[in-house]
């Protein structure tokens, strides 16, 4: 019953904290380290959530909560007898369970058939340019600049973009876009927008998603500043917004408009980074809250 409660705050915390952390103003100053928490909370909420309703179904057993899951698998007769409400708290921790890790699986499946078939539209309305080695042109008036991440990584723009950028603008969007590539920041946002698809009515989870999406951006925008100027990836992102952007197609990591003043005055105005203790702080709540939850889920209070 101790863990179940413990459980139950700790899920209760996280839920807290993700609605307080969606205001937090210093996530711009550090927005590697901001995800890295955005993930641990979404971690640590689902493993507590669905453990403390199953620590609740499993409290006969007297043991934690993956042998209490073990032994019922098994047929194990509890030495105490069940009831209707551990037999309800069973089926919803569960249920609960199976939904957000097949919420997941689908979302993963369906990206990675979106971007099979955007790589075969590709090969169709696409060609080389020897301007811009190793990127795809895509033929169309309007901008874009995008990539289609996976093994088979690729970086494509249009012809727009080409007409639109000058050449240190275009090699900013390109180190950009790269930056999504190298960093895998589609996996960064996949389980956010399956959480989304799982609770569309949450209002937290959609603040949260738009959080981690904006902050994805400014992460790519810091690592592409390491070959580019800053001020001609501003430039860029301003002609992007005011020459009003073809949209990213589904499933790709491309330049939004959205929030771009924000990225921009990041840009040309950077704030002074957070202290070293304040980040060794965040990094010790992340890993508390990753391994909090694990922990209870197999040892018993």
């Amino acid at each position: 019953m101790i863990t179940a409660a413990a459980l139950a705050a700790l899920a209760t915390a996280c839920a807290v904290g993700s609605w307080r952390f969606t205001t937090a103003r210093w996530t711009s100053r550090a927005p590697r380290l901001a995800i890295i928490l955005w993930q641990s909370l979404g971690v640590c909420w689902g493993l507590a959530t669905t453990g403390a309703m199953l620590a609740f179904a499993v409290q006969p057993y007297d043991v934690g909560i993956l042998p209490g899951l073990i032994a019922f698998a098994q047929g194990v007769a509890p030495p105490q007898a069940w009831d209707a409400l551990h037999v309800l708290a069973l089926i919803a921790g569960l249920t609960a369970l199976t939904v957000l890790v097949a919420v997941l699986l689908t979302a993963g499946v369906q990206a990675l058939r979106a971007r099979r078939r955007h790589r075969m539209l590709l090969a169709l309305i696409s060609h080389d340019d020897p301007g811009v080695p190793g990127v795809r042109v895509l033929a169309h008036p309007s901008a874009a600049a995008y990539c289609v991440p996976g093994l088979r990584s690729q970086v494509v723009v249009s012809e727009g973009a080409l007409k639109l950028l000058s050449e240190d603008e275009l090699a900013a969007v390109l180190a950009h876009e790269a930056a999504h590539v190298r960093e895998r920041h589609d996996l960064v946002l996949l389980p956010f927008a399956a959480l989304r698809r799982a609770l569309p009515w949450s209002r937290v989870v959609a603040d949260a998603q738009a959080q981690v999406e904006l902050l994805v951006e400014m992460a790519a925008d810091d690592r592409a500043r390491r070959y580019c100027s800053p001020r001609r990836l501003a430039t860029a992102l301003l002609r992007f917004g005011t020459a009003g952007a073809m949209p990213t197609p589904h499933g790709m990591l491309g330049v939004h408009v959205h929030n771009v003043m924000a990225r921009v005055d990041r840009l040309i105005k950077p704030a002074p980074e957070l202290a070293t203790s304040v980040r060794y702080g965040f990094i010790a709540l992340s890993v508390t809250l990753v391994t909090a939850a694990p922990v209870l889920w197999v040892f018993q209070l």
